[in-house]
């Protein structure tokens, strides 16, 4: 098949994704929502969610206007193109609609998951993951049809030409990557904020109301618990959709640019990530038909045959697709030579990897399991022995990982030198679609289980949303370790690709220049860490003391016959995440340009200690959290001896509660932001290449 006819197939499978989306969300829109009682808690949290998301995207707004006026001027130079303006501005509102379809859907599914869960196990989990699915398939689809479309126009077009009469396929991709850039800052904005947002509220909510009034989770008479439900859909939904469409983009993005490069075969090695992206959508969507199980049955399986049954399906259409695209080899630059069959090994290695990496944080974060347990002990002997076990166990956890992927780096180069880097990452993510409709299924069943709580319903309505949760909360570990994994090796593939495109040949860290860069970048995400730590506790400190003030103030609020201001403190923590979140957003933009312009070799320095100590932290961070979390969730579970010292309300519990609060801007707000930054700071390099060569 002609490069022509493929490149048109692209984004015609982002267009498949967008009707699937369209028409699930359609059919949950039908189901049953509930009683009265339910769909007023719902209407609270949609409409707190949707204001937060309506005030993020005015600020954004300005934010991308800016960058999209200086990206044009910067750019408006021979060897360059002011069209790289127009892509940053299509990839921001790309991302920014994927989070809005997504944050549109799971706040319409929550209350209809937690009706049909009145009935059943079946009905819930088939809304549930419905309700994911439109936030995958709106992520992958609107990344295909803008990414896709551009790629098509320019190419189809021939809008960039050489003396020669062809199409200039570097300045085309280096015009399609501000695409890319629009993603990554509108994500980094969304993981950072959503992250704020739902920590301040979860803490508030906790401290406040579990250990101190000592009522359960999700108890109405708690005025932090709607904050805590926006929250979820805040940061879990609309941040890791534009987490996974960003990291989805960069992957693809990164293989296109380093293709370009190639002697021989480039336009082939350019349109074979695009074509692997588009055949992984209509894998993904028939995978999403996998995902079924019947009453008492265990929906963690249902999800897993999904989710591994298009991850193998994948491998198989990787290997045909490959070996047909690229029936001729690539000849990189410098004289690597990549057949389809290397494509292939490259794609196996990535997926085999990420596989390994979610398996290896379910273990350190599943109840239960050995690390859990370690701080589960640990935690009778009071708070500061929890919390000093959860920091051994995020440390320790990081070493399996790193060795993964630094053994999928390898094998992917040896096969296919830096091509293979960027292939084995999109080998993790070409079936992002399903992997994040299980992701985003998570917060969608946690809502559930609030609005059953606070609706009042039966306990055993509580019993299958738990249950539903439950699995949320093993599948959320799974996709942040396939997070990290493929934001490491993305990262990594969008670093090659701003090598070849600013002429740097290699790094010489025997050059002071690049030594100073290497610190400064390693450094980073610490800053980038604290900074986003401290807006938490800053925004936790305003949200306990309004908690405190509504149980103090508010007559008969604890008995059940007074109604508690919600509204203030979904304020409190919209407020709160929009004005914390760009301190720390804007030092990921800037100081890459501040850098390039000073020494480009500085900046290379600068990008590689940057995504070596970022990986290590954002695994630390979301694993410790994770552990934290699960060992509260573990002594909850046991029975009630004060004697033992064992259950709710116990002096180990009280300590378990202090190590999750602790845990929770670890695992929701700088672990997962730590991901954006490493690869936004690659993709800003990228952009301004051209003008620092």
């Amino acid at each position: 098949m002609s490069p022509d006819i493929l490149a048109l197939l692209v984004p015609a499978a982002g267009v498949a994704a967008l009707l699937y989306a369209l028409i699930s969300s359609s059919w949950i829109n039908k189901q049953d929502p509930g009683t009265d009682r339910m769909r007023e808690i719902g209407g609270y949290i949609r409409e707190g969610a949707m204001a937060f998301l309506a005030r993020e995207y005015k600020i954004l707004a300005i934010f991308v206007v800016a960058v999209a006026i200086l990206l044009g001027v910067a750019n408006a130079r021979e060897g360059s193109s002011p069209v790289v303006a127009g892509s940053f501005v299509l990839g921001a509102v790309c991302s920014a609609l994927a989070g809005f379809f997504g944050m549109r859907i799971a706040t319409a599914a929550n209350i209809r998951t937690t009706a049909a869960a009145r009935q059943g196990l079946v009905g819930a989990l088939a809304i549930a993951f419905r309700g994911g699915a439109v936030m995958g398939m709106s992520v992958v689809g609107l990344a295909l049809v803008g990414l896709g479309g551009l790629f098509v126009v320019f190419f189809k077009g021939q809008v960039f030409m050489t003396a020669e009469g062809i199409v200039d396929l570097p300045l085309t991709l280096g015009v399609i990557s501000g695409f890319s850039l629009g993603a990554s800052s509108i994500a980094l904005f969304a993981r950072v904020g959503g992250g704020i947002y739902t920590k301040a509220a979860d803490v508030g909510a906790d401290l406040v109301g579990k250990v101190e009034q000592g009522i359960p989770e999700d108890d109405p008479r708690n005025p932090a618990t709607i904050a805590d439900n926006v929250g979820d859909n805040v940061g879990d939904v609309a941040g890791m959709g534009a987490d996974l469409f960003e990291s989805y983009v960069g992957a693809i993005i990164g293989a296109m640019v380093i293709a370009a490069s190639a002697t021989s075969g480039a336009l082939a090695g350019v349109i074979l990530p695009l074509v692997i992206a588009a055949v992984g959508i209509v894998i993904s969507i028939l995978g999403t038909f996998l995902v079924r199980t019947k009453e008492g049955g265990n929906p963690q399986a249902a999800l897993n045959i999904g989710t591994f049954g298009a991850g193998g399906a994948m491998l198989v259409a990787t290997y045909f697709v490959a070996t047909q695209i690229l029936v001729e080899p690539i000849v990189m630059d410098n004289g690597t030579t990549v057949t389809g069959t290397n494509v292939f090994i490259a794609s196996v290695a990535g997926l085999v990897a990420g596989l390994l990496v979610g398996i290896i944080t379910e273990h350190y974060c599943a109840k239960n399991r050995g690390p859990v347990n370690r701080i589960v002990a640990d935690s009778s002997t009071g708070p500061a022995t929890n919390i000093i076990s959860g920091l051994a166990v995020g440390m320790e956890s990081t070493t399996a990982p790193i060795i993964l992927i630094g053994a999928a780096t390898v094998i992917a180069y040896n096969y296919c030198g830096l091509y293979g880097i960027a292939m084995a990452a999109l080998g993790m993510l070409s079936t992002t679609g399903i992997q994040l409709a299980v992701d985003a299924y998570g917060p969608i069943a946690d809502n559930a289980g609030g609005i059953a709580e606070m609706s009042g319903l039966e306990p055993q309505v509580r019993e299958r949303t738990d249950k539903l949760d439950a699995v949320g909360n093993t599948t959320a570990a799974i996709g942040k370790g396939f997070a990290i994994a493929s934001a490491a090796l993305t990262a990594l593939a969008l670093f090659s690709a701003f090598q070849k495109q600013a002429k740097i040949s290699a790094i010489d860290v025997s050059n002071p220049v690049v030594m100073a860069g290497l610190f400064v970048g390693a450094m980073l995400p610490f800053l980038f860490s604290s900074m986003a730590m401290r807006a938490v506790g800053s925004a936790a400190s305003e949200m306990i003391e309004e908690v405190r003030r509504q149980f103090r103030e508010i007559k008969g609020l604890m008995d059940g016959t007074a109604k508690a201001d919600y509204a203030r403190c979904v304020d409190i923590s919209t407020a709160a995440a929009l004005k914390k979140m760009m301190a720390p957003g804007l030092m990921a933009v800037v100081l890459p340009v501040l850098v390039g312009f000073w020494d480009k070799n500085a900046l290379a320095g600068m990008l590689a200690g940057v995504t070596v100590s970022g990986v290590c932290m954002a695994i630390f961070m979301s694993n410790a959290g994770g552990a934290w979390d699960n060992a509260k969730k573990q002594i909850e579970d046991e029975p009630k001896d004060p004697e033992k010292n064992t259950g709710k309300g116990s002096e180990k519990h009280h300590a378990a509660v202090t190590g999750d609060t602790v845990g929770d801007p670890f695992k929701d707000t700088a672990g997962p932001s730590l991901n954006i930054l490493v690869k936004l700071m690659s993709v800003v390099a990228l952009v301004i290449a051209p003008l620092i060569i």
